[in-house]
């Protein structure tokens, strides 16, 4: 079983790489990509402020 810290980790790098897309999809002016990476997006920021992840300095998009 994974440790937290690697759980965190792992979330984390998810969390970027969906930002990454979001902001690609949104100059692309992708609207349903960027709809559908959203969604990913708020799940993946529930996660992490539930396992107590301060965002401040990660979230990029802010939403």
């Amino acid at each position: 079983m994974p440790s937290n810290g690697e759980i965190v980790k792992d979330v984390v790098d998810q969390f970027q790489k969906v930002q990454a897309h979001m902001k690609n999809a949104k100059e692309e002016n992708a609207t349903k990509t960027y709809e559908g990476l959203k969604n990913d997006y708020l799940s993946l920021k529930a996660i992490l402020t539930s396992l107590g992840v301060n965002l401040t300095d990660i979230d990029k998009i802010k939403e």
